[in-house]
């Protein structure tokens, strides 16, 4: 049973700062419109940002009023936050009159009828109108207030010099012999291990929903507490948002879908593609007009149905799917998913959670990571609700294999075996971002007090509810983007991107010549 050995883990010495040197990092940030009554917005995707099917930095992700914002991959994390800003910047130039980009992950007030979730618009294309009715699907599937949860993704790749280094290092013969692109994809996937592994961690020091609107549970059974002016809670949680009320697929929890390597992997994502499931079934794929309501009645309808705190990707080419890219190609660059919006930054995240991120995600790619049981499994989804219900509880303590951690020792202990590779990013880059990043993690570790939830659930308090809040946030974050100004420059580049992703979904419109219909036979 691996609990990631922090005390005797060591830096190999031939690891060199300059083995950093090509490292990449990409942000995705969701955030929903808010109305000025606090309410969801029910407009469309503002026209002025151009066609959430083809635009590559704005999007809509699940319902039409949750945008996301998407950066290319940057050298540094200066210049991925920067890019960030700018197109937050952008979306707010363009929001309708009185709208506001909602600050938080859980969301903003919601009508008493779901159907008022309107689904994110692509278009009358083959393309758009499938993707709407995969929204369409999950609605039918969870209810669509699930799919006004907003978060963070953080994306990140290792330069190809590090993973070449590692395999010559390698002790095991066996490794060794694989060929780079192989090599590459087994330790990616040791680091997925890993990083599930230290998860709760990740709740624990980045978590900011420890509260949600009332209105996000109604119909729902739940045993969270009255906080204030509508609000629910429970005491000590961290991150609702990633536990039994966020975002979950029970039909997912008998994938049985392993980390252990890249092809049990995508045998397991194939076999949850390909397989029914009753529940699905009982829902119907079709309501009483003969239109279609869901993809199929498979425990996934695509691939992008399985959530999961850490995905293995690869970008894809051509008509590839996302598993055919990664069988093809293997693994490119890892998605850390268990992130919550950070409600006090105006773009949803800071320059140290990033720092931090890229610590942990190096020292788990750099530390033994064993195959998971499913006796661990099972341990560290006990670990993960502990810390998301109740990760600020004082003596709360963590299980792994037979030993019990207090969670401040076991973090403070992870954190301090990071030290060194903070150090080497700090020396990559020349500054001392990473070692200030993982002093500031530190006394969240130590302090429960000093963690976001714990400032979210104070002023939460203090404002007296949700809406109170995430509006006083939301107009100071308004203000901190009006205050930035963009280059005449950068303003051209997304107002001819706007343009051009118009253009590129009237084209696929254009093409779209067989019935919707039979293009979905085609694919079911």
């Amino acid at each position: 049973m691996s609990q990631l050995n922090a005390q005797s883990f060591v830096v190999p010495t031939w690891v060199s700062a300059s083995l950093l040197q090509g490292t990449l990092r990409g942000i995705e940030r969701e955030s929903l419109r808010m109305q000025q009554d606090g309410y969801l917005s029910q407009l469309s995707h503002p026209k002025a940002l151009g066609s959430a099917l083809t635009h590559p930095h704005i999007t809509t992700d699940y319902s039409e009023a949750l945008l996301e914002f998407i950066t290319p991959p940057q050298q540094s994390i200066a210049e991925a936050l920067a890019y960030l800003k700018d197109i937050h910047t952008v979306v707010n130039q363009h929001l309708a009159e009185g709208e506001k980009l909602w600050p938080m992950s859980m969301p903003c007030m919601l009508d008493q009828d779901e159907q008022q979730i309107r689904l994110a618009d692509y278009g009358s294309s083959n393309l758009g109108l499938f993707k709407t009715l995969y929204r369409k699907g999950l609605g039918v599937r969870y209810g669509r207030r699930m799919q006004t949860i907003a978060g963070v993704h953080y994306n990140i790749s290792f330069p190809e010099q590090l993973f070449i280094e590692l395999q010559k290092h390698e002790r095991d013969a066996q490794l060794r012999s694989l060929s780079l692109q192989d090599y590459r994809s087994q330790r990616y996937f040791g680091m997925i291990r890993n990083f599930i592994r230290l998860t709760p961690m990740v709740m624990y020091l980045l978590g900011a929903s420890p509260t949600v609107c009332r209105s996000f549970l109604i119909g729902r059974e739940h045993h969270l507490l009255p906080l204030t002016g509508g609000t629910l809670h429970l005491p000590y949680a961290t991150a609702l948002r990633m536990g039994r009320h966020g975002y979950q697929n029970s039909a997912q929890k008998q994938l049985g879908i392993h980390y252990n390597n890249l092809q049990a992997y995508l045998t397991g994502l194939q076999r949850a593609i390909k397989t029914p499931y009753p529940e699905f079934s009982a829902l119907g794929l079709e309501n009483e007009h003969g239109e279609p309501t869901q993809i199929n009645d498979h425990v996934l309808q695509i691939e992008n149905e399985y959530y999961s705190l850490i995905r293995p990707k690869q970008i894809p080419q051509g008509n590839e799917t996302p598993s055919q890219a990664l069988q093809n190609r293997g693994v490119a660059y890892v998605e850390l998913r268990a992130v919550d919006v950070n409600p006090y930054s105006p773009i949803g995240i800071d320059e140290q959670s990033a720092a931090f991120l890229e610590v942990l995600a190096l020292y788990c790619l750099l530390q033994d990571s064993p195959e998971i049981s499913a006796t661990e499994q099972d341990q560290i989804e006990q670990n993960q609700i502990a810390v998301v219900e109740r990760g600020r509880e004082p003596n709360l303590s963590l299980q792994w294999g037979d030993q019990h951690y207090a969670i401040s020792d076991w973090f403070t202990q992870q954190l301090s075996a990071m030290q060194p590779i903070a150090a080497l990013f700090d020396q990559q880059y020349g500054n001392h971002l990473y070692r200030t990043a993982l002093d500031e993690m530190s006394l969240r570790a130590t302090d429960a007090a000093k963690t976001l939830s714990a400032q979210v659930i104070h002023d939460m308090l203090g404002f007296g509810g949700t809406w109170k809040m995430g509006s006083h946030l939301a107009q100071m974050h308004t203000q901190n983007l009006e205050a930035y100004e963009l280059s005449a420059e950068k303003q051209n580049y997304f107002s001819e991107l706007a343009d051009q992703s118009i253009k590129a979904q009237q084209q696929l419109e254009q093409q779209s010549e067989q019935p919707f219909l039979d293009y979905l036979q085609q694919f079911r």
